[in-house]
């Protein structure tokens, strides 16, 4: 099982490692695998998160997230969305870009450390999105009741996510963003550029999320429809069939999944700068990453890892709000990348152990680990 699902991502850090080598030496191949460490360490939180959304596809679309999905994470977002940045930052031509981040290493880091704000700004906004719709959800599994249940009540309040985003958006923007942080330690006012930048995100958020939202609430029509079926075949002693996402809904929920992972990789983009600013390694260190979270959220829906552990997407989701506004202080104000891994890592692991003590707890009792949770058992916090 675990050959199967991480197999691949073996075999491309064997090669990446290995281009490495010939490609810069030993020190490259040191500076590779720092970068791979970086991206899966800031990228745990991303994997739960796709789990909890790669689950309700079929095998054809899971296979298309391995296979597809990893083309667009390793050859689109770590490979051709830092140049274009710079073309765009820097109004140039892509060839031009590719030249200047081939030839020119120092200035090409300079031109992505400039359009940081903006970028900063875009997959900010959309993290914040995704935190904010699901805190403000009624859930019958709370993990942090005592900030869950008020505001379970207050997301009644229609397009409340939004009008919060706004506002965040807007003091970031009067705040952080008019002393906006520059390459050489310089500040520039990016008021504007915040603001544009953080709108576009809200606005992908909520067109890829309503389409995908869509899709899937007509496949719970098709679900409600085969519910009698699936009882009749449980009493008769016959495996229950779920009904996965296809065809539409599975395309926008594969969708809405590869702009999740673009937001994610924002600051793994941005933070790799502090290692190297070299475009081919930083591809390889940070593609290598990519694999290997692509593996675990396909290993954590295939071990059934979400239903056992019910607590894992909360912390995730958590870790999520952490680095949505991570990323709008960065805006002014320079944070380490070890910081930022370390929240999603402790918020997670802290859901882990709030997950099994509360198997332990329905095991005592005589429960079900993997049933939702009807006896109100106390996750601890």
């Amino acid at each position: 099982m675990l050959l199967k699902t991480f197999g691949w991502s073996f075999a491309v850090t064997a090669i990446g490692l290995v281009a490495a080598v010939f490609y810069g030496g030993w020190k490259a191949f040191g500076i590779v695998a720092i970068l791979s460490i970086l991206e899966i360490s800031l990228s745990f939180d991303n994997a739960v998160v796709n789990a909890g959304i790669l689950k309700k596809m079929n095998a054809f679309w899971q296979k298309i997230f391995l296979t597809v999905g990893v083309l667009i994470a390793v050859f689109g977002m770590r490979l051709v969305f830092p140049v274009v940045i710079v073309a765009i930052s820097a109004k140039m031509g892509p060839i031009e870009a590719v030249n200047l981040a081939l030839n020119n290493k120092d200035r090409y880091q300079e031109l992505v450390t400039d359009a940081h704000p903006a970028i900063a700004a875009f997959g900010g906004m959309f993290l914040l999105m995704i935190f904010l719709d699901f805190i403000f959800e009624d859930r019958d599994i709370q993990w942090l009741r005592w900030i869950e249940r008020p505001l379970a009540k207050l997301g009644k309040v229609d397009m409340l996510s939004v009008c919060i985003s706004l506002i965040v958006l807007l003091i970031t923007s009067f705040t952080f963003a008019t002393h906006a942080h520059q390459h050489g330690g310089a500040h520039a006012d990016k008021a504007q550029t915040v603001l544009i930048a953080g709108i576009a995100g809200l606005i992908t958020y909520m067109i890829v999320g309503g389409l995908s939202g869509y899709f899937e609430d007509k496949l719970e029509a098709e679900e409600e429809r085969e519910h009698e079926a699936e009882e009749e075949a449980a009493r008769a002693g016959k495996p229950r069939s779920a009904v996965l996402l296809a065809g539409q809904a599975a395309f926008f929920m594969f969708l809405y999944l590869e702009v999740l992972d673009a937001s994610f990789s924002f600051d793994g983009v941005i933070g790799a700068f502090a290692i190297t600013n070299d475009i081919v390694l930083m591809a390889l260190g940070l593609g290598i990453g990519a694999m290997y979270v692509r593996s675990l959220t396909v290993y954590l829906v295939r071990q059934g890892t979400l239903d056992d552990y019910v607590y894992l997407e909360h912390g995730a989701h958590y870790a999520i709000g952490a680095l949505a506004v991570i990323l709008m202080v960065t805006i002014r104000y320079e944070i380490n990348e070890v910081v930022t891994g370390l929240v999603g890592v402790v918020l997670i692991a802290w859901s882990f152990w709030s997950s099994v003590r509360r198997n332990r707890a329905l095991a005592a009792q005589g429960g079900d680990a993997g049933s939702a949770e009807k006896t109100e058992i106390s996750s601890g916090v």
